[in-house]
């Protein structure tokens, strides 16, 4: 059935187009990643970054798909946006003018998304600026200098270069999410990170062809790579289903209401926002370190790389407080309540108002709890499979979160288009329809 789902897309001729557009455009993206950004020794900085695994500037660099290693156009990738887009959110709960807009609808929005792309431009600048500080300090393990000609001029020019390339993914990404299928942002950084993947398969086998793992040791390895992916697709489409109840009322000669609905509340709320955080804090000395050889620095970097007991009851600890922290900044159970009680709706054997705004934040922290275990379970999983079962490839962790979830909402997608043209989607009728994770 799914095989028949897959070939319901192309009898559709805007679907079919909407796809072609986003492979086009994922393609404009991996093509420029490989176009380095002018006055760089190339070879010192690969020589660099390999000694850098474990820092920011590792984590930076899966989520630019490669780029910052080698210092492509696209090295600042679409974490400026993120980031801005994340700090927008935030401060929407601060400020009541970013809270009135974002109540407006589509012109709040769209002013919204004017802020983050000045935003983005902003972060960009900035971290492109600290990039060009450092790269002028940055040398080979052999002594090779990073940077050709140091100054203000190389500065000057990878601020513009970097600030651009960041621009220009942004843009694409917005013409995938509004011409194409999938949200766009979400789509680079997966093109990104699967194009990891040869890298790791041809890996694998060099270490199957020398006998450093065996078949037995490889299939077992499978086994548990499609296991855990099984159970990502699971919690991520896990929901817990409050009942509601709205009362019938009678406007004019017209009856309204008396139907029953629920009130989905995810187990994953806050997705892969909690692990990025959570790495971006406790890497930073590890980074801070690779610029500043001094001893005492180097030990509190050395106990706090991936794989050591101290970074992973640190990076458990923080994502449980940021998956608490997220999702009370993003749902507000008292203004659920209020749009319930508003509209005549209430939950059976509660009491409208602060009552049901209690039960469900009580709901809601229970189901939390058992996201940040699923969370941080994901997160772990890569740290105990390199260091006790030497995979020689990074399974799992937020780079696993963003793949699955984003495949789930495409797919999501793609189905909604076919159903709404009456053609099958890709599960069997009275099946569950694949849900997204928003």
């Amino acid at each position: 059935m799914v095989v028949g789902g897959f070939q319901n897309v192309f009898k559709i001729p805007e679907l079919k187009k909407r796809i072609i557009y986003t492979f086009v455009l994922l393609s404009v993206y991996r093509i420029g990643v490989h176009v380095p950004t002018p006055g760089i020794d190339t070879v010192a900085l690969a020589s660099f970054f390999a000694q850098a695994k474990g820092t920011l500037l590792g984590l930076f660099d899966m989520f630019s798909g490669g780029a910052l290693e080698r210092l492509s156009v696209f090295a600042l990738g679409i974490m400026p946006y993120i980031s801005a887009s994340i700090i927008l959110q935030l401060l929407t709960v601060v400020i009541p003018h970013l809270e009135r807009l974002s109540k407006e609808g589509e012109q709040g929005r769209k002013k919204i998304t004017q802020y983050t792309r000045y935003g983005t431009v902003i972060l960009s600048i900035i971290q492109g600026f600290g990039i060009s500080i450092g790269l002028e300090s940055m040398s080979s393990p052999g002594g090779a200098p990073v940077v050709l000609q140091p100054g203000w001029e190389f500065r000057l020019m990878t601020v513009i270069t970097l600030t651009a390339g960041t621009a220009f993914i942004m843009w694409l990404g917005e013409q995938i999410t509004e011409r194409g299928i999938g949200n766009g942002i979400s789509l680079i950084i997966f093109a990104g990170i699967v194009a990891r993947m040869p890298n790791a398969i041809g890996n694998t086998f060099g270490l199957l062809s020398t006998g450093e793992m065996g078949i037995f040791a490889i299939l077992i390895l499978i086994v548990l790579m499609l296991l855990v992916v099984g159970v990502i697709i699971f919690v991520e489409q896990g929901q817990r289903r409050i009942p509601v109840q709205y009362a019938k009322r009678v406007v004019g000669r017209r009856m309204y209401g008396g139907q029953s609905t629920h009130l989905p509340l995810k187990i994953n709320t806050s997705g892969v926002i909690p692990p990025i955080f959570a790495s971006s804090i406790i890497m930073f000395p590890a980074t801070i370190a690779s610029f500043i050889k001094v001893p005492w620095m180097q030990s509190v970097a050395d106990a706090m790389m991936p794989g050591k007991v101290i970074y992973e009851l640190l990076y458990v600890g923080f994502i449980f407080f940021f998956c608490y922290f997220y999702t009370a900044v993003t749902f507000n159970p008292s203004d659920v309540a209020d749009n319930m009680k508003k509209f005549g709706g209430f939950i059976p054997g509660i009491r409208p108002g602060k009552r049901t705004a209690d039960y469900i934040d009580k709901v809601l922290t229970r189901i939390t709890l058992g996201g940040a275990i699923y969370v941080s379970a994901v997160c772990v999983l890569p740290s105990v499979l390199i260091t006790r079962f030497n995979v020689p490839f990074y399974f799992g962790g937020t780079a696993l979160l963003i793949v699955v979830g984003v495949a789930i909402d495409t797919i999501s997608q793609m189905e909604s288009h076919m159903l709404t043209r009456h053609y099958d989607g890709f599960l069997k009728k009275g099946v569950g329809r694949i849900r997204g994770r928003r």
